[in-house]
């Protein structure tokens, strides 16, 4: 252990020329003799090199452990226990460079840091090239805005299911990251159908504020200006092709029924759940998008009672996790009570009067 002491008094020299290359390589080293021989290191000699690694960063001045963080972040041949040393820094200094940059930290550092550092830990995650579903999903639940906003707009970003519904919420009230989140290639379209609405809403409001006599036509535009984007997203979505193509067989064999409306919800497959029930409903595939995202639950059930279906299937509609509803036990058999008690004859008429109205609002707004 000889050149083990030889090398901590190298690191704590600050008198030597040449001293952040040399710490370096005194660092470096060390790290070298651990992994070399652990598995032949006493429990004591084990334990000496952990305490020497906990306290490295307290031996060296803040100027000197940023400069060699940044050596380390860009060195692919960086010892990985000398990074993660660096990386749990508290000065975000020292720690970012790693953070953003080096490969030699691994998903359960990058994981433990997003869990307890700070904000500009966290933002320094959101920078690297890419980032898996699990860590981003601690980014945009632990991050402010910040943090969330450079999530949004890093392609190399994995984004699940839960995070994106995240997002939307949160660009509820962020035009901003309405902007990131809606130019994500990888954006499902169910997400992007309820971003544009919800985005749609926050303009509507601020117009409508400034001159509300123009309610009824300012609400016509953005509705139309919303479905021909949605038109467009629609006809590029390869999941929406094939659900198209399957609700299509079944209704040529005469197998279309309300059981492909409950199988679709039950799976949570948001393309074939408004495919089959726009189908069953005899309603615009726009309308069916908008009944099963809409927070409301009487929406879809209208639909749901003109396309045939029971409560059972209604049920499944509502628990879709696309629309948030978070729909509670007693929720659930108010809906239900409400759905018994509509008749069908109510439904058609309602959706013929929703139908009517917005050909009518895309009428006034050209």
């Amino acid at each position: 252990m000889t050149m083990f002491y030889s090398l901590i008094n190298d690191i704590q020299d600050s008198t030597v020329s040449g001293l952040t290359k040399r710490q370096l390589r005194a660092l470096t080293r060390i790290t070298d003799l651990f992994v070399a021989g652990s598995s032949r290191y006493t429990r004591q000699q084990t334990e000496l090199f952990g305490e020497v690694f906990k306290i490295l960063v307290a031996v060296i001045e803040l100027k000197t452990r940023v400069k060699l963080a940044h050596h380390v972040a860009t060195n692919p041949n960086a010892p990985a226990a000398l990074v993660r040393v660096f990386a749990f820094d508290d000065a975000v200094a020292v720690a970012a460079p790693v953070l953003s940059q080096s490969s030699a930290i691994d998903e359960s550092d990058l994981v433990a840091t997003a869990g307890t550092q700070s904000q500009g830990h966290l933002y320094a995650i959101a920078q690297r090239q890419k980032i898996s579903e699990v860590v981003t999903g601690i980014l945009i639940e632990r991050g402010e805005p910040k943090v969330v906003h450079a999530v949004a707009k890093n392609a190399g970003a994995r984004i699940s299911d839960d995070s994106f519904l995240e997002l939307v919420a949160r660009a509820g009230d962020d035009a901003q990251l309405a902007l990131h989140v809606g130019t994500r290639r990888d954006i499902p379209r169910h997400h992007f159908l309820k971003l544009i609405e919800t985005a749609s809403a926050s303009v509507c409001s601020k117009i409508v504020a400034a001159n509300s006599k123009y309610a009824d036509a300012v609400q016509g535009v953005i509705t139309e200006v919303i479905d021909d984007i949605n038109l467009e997203v629609r006809n590029k979505s390869r999941d929406h092709a094939r659900a198209k193509a399957k609700i299509r067989r079944l209704k040529d064999w005469a197998e279309l029924g309300e059981a492909s409306v409950h199988t679709a919800a039950r799976a949570q497959n948001f393309e074939q759940t408004v495919t089959a029930l726009s189908a069953l409903a005899g309603c615009p595939i726009a309308m069916a998008e908008r009944a099963v995202l809409n927070e409301n639950p009487g929406v879809v059930q209208v639909i749901a009672k003109v396309a045939g279906c029971s409560w059972t299937t209604v049920k499944e509609l509502l628990l879709m996790t696309v629309a948030d509803r978070r729909m509670s036990k007693t929720d659930l058999e108010q809906a239900r009570r409400n759905f018994e008690r509509l008749e069908s004859r109510t439904a058609k008429r309602v959706l013929e009067f929703h139908e009517a109205r917005r050909h009518v609002d895309s009428f006034a707004s050209v």
